[in-house]
């Protein structure tokens, strides 16, 4: 099994889930700077030269949701994700996708905001853009003032998916405040070994 890989890019959700397994994995790093990410082969695997894809035997996959779940699904012995026609399944999956469609969307027009010279920056957008994820991130709060993780008593993928971009989000949107329930959330995730391993670089 191989990941390509980037740190600090999304690449390390799977990397992260790839720690929470112990399973074998060999951890492709590619240098954007240097085009590594925009050779053919790259792009066979990925088709706009981003980061993570995994190549596990015969399957190619991109996008780290997508990966994280196969990986979740593909050891369904690790218990980090609740078995098919469940509940649990349900929610992972609402989770999941509120990741990628609520949380994620505003810390990306913040970044690109910053990634622009100072005098450049759009300065209504990025307010916007941070109350718009603070909404979202408000939302984990009920959830996770009931249970300690989002499906209950016990991490799954949906805790892994959503907490990389709720850490992203509070260091982007400057904190987290009147959340106190997500912030001991990402405490508890931080607190893994797993964790330390993936974002060790």
């Amino acid at each position: 099994m191989k990941l390509y890989y980037v740190p600090r890019t999304r690449a390390t959700r799977p990397r992260w889930m790839l720690e929470e397994l112990g399973v074998p994995y060999e951890l492709v790093r590619l240098d954007p700077s240097k085009g590594e990410t925009r050779t053919p082969e790259h792009l066979a695997r990925q088709p706009l030269g981003h980061v993570p894809a995994l190549e596990d035997g015969d399957v190619t996959l991109f996008e780290s949701a997508a990966i994280c779940l196969w990986l979740a699904e593909r050891f369904p012995e690790k218990g980090l994700v609740p078995p098919p026609g469940t509940a649990g399944r349900a929610a992972a999956y609402q989770w999941l996708f509120f990741a990628e469609t609520e949380l994620e969307p505003p810390l990306g027009e913040i970044s690109r905001q910053n990634r622009r010279p100072e005098a450049e920056r759009d300065a209504a957008a990025i307010a916007d853009a941070r109350k718009r994820f603070l909404a979202a991130a408000a939302a984990l709060e009920a959830p996770l003032a009931r249970n300690a993780y989002l499906l209950g008593g016990a991490f799954t993928v949906a805790d892994l998916v959503a907490g990389a971009c709720t850490s992203w989000g509070k260091a982007l949107a400057g904190g987290l405040d009147g959340l106190p329930s997500v912030e001991a959330w990402l405490g508890r995730l931080k607190a893994r070994p797993a964790w330390k391993r993936a974002t060790a670089d």
